[in-house]
């Protein structure tokens, strides 16, 4: 006897929580509306940073590599001037220029990816914004007539339905979060993939994935002989 009791005074509970809701159906729905609609602005926002930062990494990577062009230029004179110390010199720089260029080119064709999934996910989530807003504005005017029926004493029809078509798109809009996520994750696993691939180069296993000095020093030497 108890137990059914306290089983009741649950149901009641559940009930009168429900029908709060219901009744505030309309309010509860522009909040959700506000809440998409910041969420689609800090969307928006993450693609802007994420593109001034893949400028800012594309910039450096033009000025280096700018850089190195001038460094052989320079080496490559030496050598015809007898200067091979200078030459060994340049040489070392440019190893050293190249293995930096080779880690900015990750950077920025990560950035590429990120910006790719980014805008991906914005164009989505503006879409579904763009739906959500179209239903408020027939869930808002169908309370709007549902009052006027209800001051005429004309039955209304519940705004349960709207409710649950809000709940249904609130739902989507939460599994393609999801699913951002796993591809934000895929992109990951493919960086850690390059990061011990390259490891296991540095370590002797494998083509090379950098120039060492003396590879630059032989190039420059081999490109003299040939002209």
């Amino acid at each position: 006897m108890l137990k059914q009791l306290f089983t009741l005074a649950r149901g009641q509970t559940v009930d009168r929580t429900q029908s709060f809701l219901d009744a505030n159906a309309l309010t509860l729905l522009r909040q959700q509306m506000r809440e998409a609609a910041e969420s689609v602005s800090r969307a928006r926002k993450a693609v802007a940073v994420a593109m001034a930062y893949e400028a800012r990494e594309r910039k450096a990577l033009e000025a280096l590599e700018a850089q190195l062009a001038d460094l052989e230029t320079r080496a490559r004179a030496a050598l015809e001037q007898g200067r091979e110390d200078l030459a060994a010199e340049a040489a070392s720089a440019i190893a050293g220029l190249e293995a930096e260029r080779a880690s900015l080119r990750k950077v920025v064709q990560t950035y590429a990816q990120d910006i790719a999934a980014l805008r991906q996910v914005l164009r989505q989530s503006e879409a579904q914004l763009a739906e959500l807003k179209r239903g408020q504005r027939l869930a808002e005017a169908t309370g709007k007539t549902q009052s006027m029926r209800a001051s005429a004493r004309v039955s209304a029809r519940s705004p349960l339905a709207d409710a649950a078509s809000t709940l249904t798109r609130l739902q989507e809009r939460q599994k393609l979060a999801d699913a951002t996520l796993q591809a934000m994750s895929d992109l990951s696993s493919e960086t850690s993939a390059e990061a011990l691939s390259d490891r296991l180069a540095a370590a002797g296993m494998g083509a090379a994935k950098t120039t060492s000095a003396e590879d630059v020093l032989a190039r420059l030497k081999k490109d003299i002989n040939s002209n």
